[in-house]
């Protein structure tokens, strides 16, 4: 590995991250005694925190600038509704790319991506009790985006920097992913047709056409509803574990267009009869859901409701009472047309706790001396994702599996083609580490392991599902719980230097002082 003429690298050890952000209250000698405990609990408390403020007031100030701005569905999604539900791994990015100048940003974006694909996927199938049928098409796309996604990004770290060109590339490539998404209704009926036409070739027998496709199109309408708007529903439904009434109004939405017959008109009357009924049950269950979440109220205790309820009525209380003083509610009728100020206020309030997520987490590295990517790849992208996991497991209990899923695998393509490429494009152009040489550093070889192991996860992810026949139960769900756990130690492992060296170790304070 080259090293460049800092410090640091002039004693072959890297500058400790921690010394890039304020001094902290306490001192070295006294976290190591004790008082770390105290920065574990204020990162996740600030954890709790990000998740309200994303799922309560800024993914509904986006849905409404995006229906102020009449987007479509797919480019809304692609753009301001990922925006809103990646904003964290955003946020710790734009940090450790301009502040730390380290790898937490790439880390947490890499262990987040992993946690997507694999926690969630348990989740879905330990904790909806069922067997989930998914729809094939959404999450072939994703994957196969993804794929793609993850495989250019490990080009790109393979000499461990980032040109300015490699990073415009990122931002460009999320500008086709956008453009796929708005033709996504035309390249789904190809791929399908593509499939039917190859199936029947290969089986070599009379098996009619018009046999084959009320079948498929039911188990999507069954499943998916969501062909053109999946991204944006599903995006918008990733982190709304505070907010299920929002979910519920985009299933009936996505349920009505499969009801009224437009997106299959060889759907039969007893069909459409049975999904309205069907429908019909899930929005009554909705609608009280949705009287239980209007009457809960910031001022009145939670009477009657569950240990668990009243326990997250008490721990979340201070954090309510905050936003009710910064934040405008643009979902309550007297600031519905707030919500330039609401989106605003949001990003405010999610820099300034990812900044100081980002502090506590590298204070607690620091001192448990663990590298900045392996706090980024376990603590930080677990933390910034558990509300999704949540919220996922909200949707596949109500049979939307692939909402879950497959806009989980979307997203993560957002996160690195745009909350690592647009960072890296800034930095690497405007304000190079070096003058004349535009790029940024990648200080750990060991991400580009990590997400080589990343890309073998999301192919593994693929075909369990192709051999379960795209049905999400609980053996899946084990299967991807275990496949986590043996991600995170092998990334772990490897970052530690256990293998073969890919980490500079962190300097210590008297090799600085010396």
């Amino acid at each position: 590995m080259a090293y460049h003429a800092t410090d640091g690298y002039l004693r072959n050890c890297t500058p400790p991250a921690i010394d890039d952000f304020p001094a902290g209250f306490f001192t070295e000698i006294q976290r190591q005694h004790g008082a770390i405990v105290l920065h574990a609990f204020i990162s996740i408390y600030l954890f709790l925190a990000l998740a309200v403020v994303c799922d309560k007031f800024f993914v509904p100030a986006v849905d409404r600038i995006c229906t102020a701005l009449n987007m479509t569905n797919d480019v809304a999604g692609a753009t301001f509704m990922a925006a809103a539900t990646s904003a964290p791994e955003l946020f710790v990015n734009v940090i450790g790319t301009f502040i730390t100048e380290g790898d937490i940003g790439v880390g947490t974006i890499v262990g987040s991506a992993v946690f997507n694909i694999l926690a969630v996927a348990a989740c879905c199938g330990i904790g909806a009790g069922m067997v989930v049928p998914l729809d094939w098409w959404p999450l072939t796309r994703d994957c196969l985006a993804y794929g793609i996604t993850v495989s250019i990004l490990i080009c790109i770290m393979h000499d461990e920097y980032v040109q300015w060109y490699e990073a415009f590339l990122l931002v460009l490539l999320y500008g086709v992913y956008i453009c796929i998404m708005y033709y996504d209704k035309s390249i789904q009926n190809f791929a399908k047709g593509s499939w039917i036409c190859v199936s029947n070739f290969l089986k070599k027998d009379n098996v009619k056409q018009d046999s084959v496709l009320p079948v498929d199109n039911d188990h999507h309408q069954h499943n998916g509803n969501v062909k053109s708007a999946s991204l944006f529903t599903d995006t918008n439904e990733k982190k709304l574990s505070a907010d299920a009434s929002l979910q519920v109004e985009k299933i009936k939405n996505d349920d009505d267009k499969s009801v009224s017959g437009e997106n299959d008109p060889k759907v039969s009357d007893m069909e459409i009869a049975c999904q309205e009924e069907t429908n019909q049950g899930n929005v009554e269950e909705g609608n009280k859901e949705v009287v239980e979440e209007y009457r809960h109220s910031l001022w009145k205790w939670p009477s009657g409701r569950s240990k668990l309820t009243k326990t997250t009525w008490i721990i979340t209380w201070p954090i309510h009472l905050v936003y009710l003083f910064t934040i405008p509610d643009c979902e309550k009728p007297r600031f519905k047309n707030w919500f330039p100020l609401t989106f605003i206020m949001c990003i405010v309030w999610i820099g300034s706790l990812s900044y100081i997520v980002a502090w506590m987490i590298t204070i607690i590295g620091d001192t448990l001396m663990i590298p900045d990517s392996v706090m980024g790849i376990t603590f930080l992208a677990a933390g910034t994702s558990v509300p999704e996991a949540v919220s996922s497991v909200i949707v596949a209990k109500q049979g939307h599996g692939s909402m879950g899923i497959s806009n989980s695998i979307g997203s993560n393509t957002f996160d690195i083609l745009l909350c690592l490429g647009l960072p890296w494009l800034i930095k690497a152009s405007l304000t190079p580490a070096e003058p004349g040489n535009y790029w940024v550093k990648i200080n750990s070889m060991g991400l580009e392991y990590s997400a080589i192991s990343l890309l073998s996860t999301l192919l593994l992810l693929y075909l369990t599902f192709w051999f379960n026949k795209f049905k999400l139960d609980a053996a899946v769900g084990r299967a991807c719980l275990a496949m986590y756990a043996m991600f995170l130690v092998l990334a772990t492992l490897i970052e530690l230097n256990v293998f073969f060296p890919v980490n500079v170790r962190t300097c210590r304070r008297t090799e600085l002082k010396s």
